[in-house]
């Protein structure tokens, strides 16, 4: 430790009230702090009352309003900042844009409950594994920004700029009750997916809000797998969802339509291959006497048909004769059903 650094950390402690010194020669040593980060890396500060750094004790007072200039002077000076504790913190306004734009700077593991960051400008930051529960973070400059892994319930986004955030989804409630899931802890397991969709809608109205509606609709169909969830098992109402889901992606994925419809009309294809349909030049089947070639030709024919039938389009040229007149009917209502809501889906993502 450098007698710069030395300086530095006596000055904070003697603004901040603390009862330790380090600028004097004669007092004893204090004690480090006992914080070790993820890595395994010892903080260098020194502890407090509770074994703590007053960055890192959480029982500390950070309300003093000079806590935000000392934590830009901390962050200029390239040390870590990773554990630090800065909940209720007042760091409205507060610059934490590094020198070099391309590397931010790294506040990982931070515990920001409720602080105020209002107007702060924190380009590039790395707030990866960080408690934003409840932090005011309306109108930061929060572009490029890593958010993975952080707590994001009741996050107030308001204005804020957040143009290639790294969200890493899922959130870090969803990747909780997915890992509680596994040892069937049920209510826990709900309470986690509930608070997954709250943030998933709050992302995306703050997505639509600035008019990123690609995003918002990420966002939204996350919510609403959350919302799923939720539901009883074996419930009515979680097995249409469900199925909403896989034919079009709650409105979101309309190529899903294409696949389902493309599925349905080969599907009938083989119905009608193996049951049977009238032409002009005979019955269209499958026989095992035909030649592959031949076995083939009808096939394609009976393709044709179900293209016919599934559009509703009905030129006559191909009739359906016994079980395959039923099949007939279920694929034509079928396909206009699938035709509409292709058509909905897709009107949906073109226009916004």
């Amino acid at each position: 430790m450098t007698s710069k650094t030395i300086l530095n950390d006596a000055t904070l402690l003697k603004s901040l009230k603390l009862n330790q010194t380090m600028n004097n020669p004669e007092t004893v040593s204090p004690k480090p702090c006992e914080y070790i980060d993820p890595e395994g890396q010892h903080c260098q500060g020194a502890a407090g009352e509770h074994g703590l750094c007053f960055w890192h004790d959480p029982k500390t007072d950070k309300s003093d309003n000079t806590i935000k200039s000392l934590l830009e002077q901390w962050a200029q000076q390239g040390r870590s900042m990773t554990g630090f504790s800065l909940r209720y913190a007042d760091l409205s306004g507060i610059h934490l844009n590094g020198e070099d734009s391309r590397t931010g700077f790294s506040l990982h593991h931070v515990d920001l409950y409720r602080a105020n960051l209002q107007n702060a400008h924190l380009y590039n930051i790395d707030l990866s594994h960080s408690c934003l529960m409840k932090a005011n973070l309306s109108a930061a400059n929060l572009n490029h920004a890593n958010l993975s892994h952080a707590n994001l319930l009741g996050t107030n986004f308001k204005h804020a700029k957040v143009e290639h955030v790294n969200w890493n989804l899922p959130v870090l409630q969803e990747r909780q009750a997915r890992l509680l899931a596994k040892h069937n802890k049920t209510s826990e397991v709900f309470d986690l997916f509930e608070q997954a969709e709250e943030i998933y809608r709050n992302l995306r109205r703050t997505a639509e809000a600035r008019g990123a509606f690609e995003q918002a609709g990420k966002f939204f169909y996350r919510e609403m797998v959350m919302r799923r969830y939720q539901m009883p098992i074996f419930s009515l109402k979680r097995f249409f969802s469900k199925m909403v889901d896989l034919l079009c992606g709650y409105g979101e994925k309309p190529f899903r339509v294409a696949g389902f419809s493309s599925g349905f009309i080969i599907f009938f294809a083989i119905c009608y291959f193996l049951l049977g349909i009238q032409s002009s030049s005979g019955m269209l089947v499958f026989h095992p006497n035909n030649t592959m070639l031949e076995n083939l030709q009808n096939f394609a024919n009976c393709f044709y048909f179900s293209v016919v039938t599934f559009t509703t389009l009905g030129y006559g040229d191909i009739a359906p004769v016994g079980l395959s007149r039923l099949f007939a009917a279920l694929e034509a209502f079928s396909g206009t059903f699938m035709t509409a809501l292709f058509v909905v889906v897709f009107v949906k993502k073109m226009t916004r």
